[in-house]
């Protein structure tokens, strides 16, 4: 059987994109799903989860603290099903290595999920207090939902 391969972005892959894979894995058959997350930057490349998401993750009794940052690659479309950005920086970033219609297509903001079309971003809670990454949190968990959702 194949599994169903899911990415999830950010910028560094250590705030939104991390929460968001800990979050989906949470919720989906790892049997049937692959979930993976990376950021457009290489700024994290093999750090841990910053040490708010990984408390707030923890607080809903989620661990990701063995996830470790990489950086986004053309080689990811070959590799996932479905791409889903974080903000709208993410997407252009993301879509700037798109080499195919069928690559595009396999990306979307995470978002769109709860408003369709239009483009609302998760905001980058890096520099922030705590209560921005509670914030992302129940964004994403909403979103997560969602994509449980459409494919279960």
């Amino acid at each position: 059987m194949n599994k169903t391969k899911i990415l999830m972005v950010c910028l560094g892959n250590i705030c939104r994109s991390p929460l968001a894979e800990g979050i989906l894995r949470n919720k989906l058959d790892i049997n049937k799903f692959t979930i993976d997350s990376t950021g457009t930057g290489n700024w994290h490349v093999g750090n841990p989860p910053d040490k708010r998401s990984v408390a707030v993750a923890k607080k809903y009794g989620i661990d990701i603290s063995g996830l470790r940052g990489r950086q986004f690659t053309s080689l990811d479309y070959q590799n996932f099903d479905h791409i889903y950005v974080m903000d709208s920086s993410n997407l252009e970033n993301v879509l700037a290595l798109a080499e195919s219609k069928e690559d595009r297509a396999k990306v979307s903001m995470i978002l769109d999920t709860l408003f369709p079309g239009e483009k609302v971003d998760v905001p980058d809670p890096y520099y922030g207090g705590d209560d921005g990454f509670e914030q992302v949190y129940a964004m994403l968990d909403e979103a997560c939902d969602v994509i449980k959702q459409r494919h279960t």
